[in-house]
């Protein structure tokens, strides 16, 4: 991540202006949790903003200070774990290699995500959140923005743990490019094969936790090889 640097004005302010940024974080903070957890337990159509500020206990001119509206949220959420994803790369072992460290670290990501003794909750909310975004061209729009930053910086990350110069070998850019789509593709079939979203904004639960993203993920990558290398024929 890019380091943040002081600011002359920052500098004046002083240890007040510190304290400021770090209460306004704690207050997004709690905003994101309590919206996932509402999410969580009752889905994502079904929660409104008065919830999710009632139980920050913050009004609603609170919350559109952080966010444009709910859906916004939901990019959020989505970013952290694209985040997430990140932090776990760096610190897989050095002798895995980068697409073994690329599906572990997947891996690390969606567990950490899916609260337990809530799976098929969490999947249905995840499954509500892809639908959400897929199906709302603003939100796709920035979603795949989001994307491509990501390839960047798991690009530079793979690049750093191979020794490699990212601007004269192309591997790093190619395993982003093709990882990140492989598991949209992956994303695409998982929300099919749950049943998708119903006409009240919830998702099949039963089908999301009991078939879950990873095993679906997992055969993307295995056939990845065969795609690129084997004749179909």
């Amino acid at each position: 991540m890019a380091q943040q640097f002081a600011t002359p004005a920052d500098r004046r302010a002083g240890p007040a202006a510190g304290l400021r940024q770090r209460k306004k974080q704690r207050t997004r903070d709690e905003l994101l949790g309590a919206a996932q957890q509402l999410f969580l337990r009752q889905g994502y159509a079904r929660t409104t903003v008065d919830e999710i500020t009632a139980v920050v206990d913050v009004s609603q001119r609170t919350f559109f200070r952080y966010f444009a509206n709910k859906e916004q949220v939901a990019l959020a959420l989505m970013a952290n774990g694209a985040d997430d994803l990140i932090e776990f790369l760096r610190a897989r072992p050095s002798e895995e290699n980068p697409l073994q460290a690329l599906r572990a670290a997947t891996r690390e990501t969606w567990r950490s995500r899916v609260v337990p003794g809530q799976e098929p909750a969490s999947a249905n909310a995840a499954l509500e959140i892809f639908h959400l975004v897929e199906s709302t061209p603003t939100l796709l729009a920035a979603h795949l923005h989001r994307l491509a930053e990501q390839e960047l910086l798991i690009a530079a990350v793979l690049a750093e743990r191979e020794g490699i110069d990212p601007a004269s070998d192309l591997r790093p850019r190619l395993l982003a490019a093709v990882f990140g789509a492989v598991a949209r593709s992956a994303q695409r079939q998982w929300t099919a094969t749950a049943g998708g979203v119903g006409a009240d904004g919830a998702a099949d639960a039963q089908n999301a936790g009991a078939d879950g993203f990873l095993p679906i993920l997992e055969c993307h990558l295995d056939q990845l090889g065969p795609a690129l290398t084997a004749n179909w024929r």
